[in-house]
């Protein structure tokens, strides 16, 4: 099944605060049936306890995500950001983290996410493959970058 879909790729998304950007993208899942009513809770709690802020070369990053159970199909909502968003690092640094691209994740199979987590990380450590996914400007050309990288 496919995790990425063309009206999950959002660009040009603004937003005051990371608890605002979580809001309004966990009711964009919501919305389009991929989680359950308890996903936007369940990933502000998680955010606030683990952060999941990168500080990528490049593009900084965020990678929120909640536990298995809220959601409804895996899917990865991708969104660029008109202006960067402060997340906190991930790792507990306590660090700031001007995020500029936010993938946020549906996991409805929690081995499956280790997994997938470690196939993003191949590009979050290629800064050429970073700043050309978050130049590009059409969700099918996301979905093709991305797709080369998660399989």
């Amino acid at each position: 099944m496919a995790l990425l879909h063309e009206d999950l790729v959002l660009f040009d998304v603004e937003a005051k605060s990371s608890e605002e950007l979580l809001k309004k993208l966990a009711n964009v899942l919501l919305e389009k049936g991929y989680v359950k009513n308890s996903y936007p809770e369940a990933i502000l709690t998680r955010e606030a306890a683990y952060p999941t802020g990168l500080n990528t070369k490049g593009i900084a990053i965020a990678m929120p995500h909640a536990a298995a159970e809220h959601a409804v199909q895996a899917a990865i909502l991708v969104a660029r950001l008109k202006e960067p968003v402060i997340f906190k690092e991930m790792g507990g640094s306590g660090k700031d983290v001007p995020a500029r691209l936010v993938f946020m994740l549906s996991i409805d199979d929690p081995e499956g996410h280790v997994i997938m987590l470690g196939k993003f990380m191949s590009i979050f450590c290629d800064e050429e493959k970073l700043v050309d996914l978050y130049e590009t400007n059409d969700p099918q050309g996301v979905i093709a970058k991305l797709t080369e990288v998660i399989g």
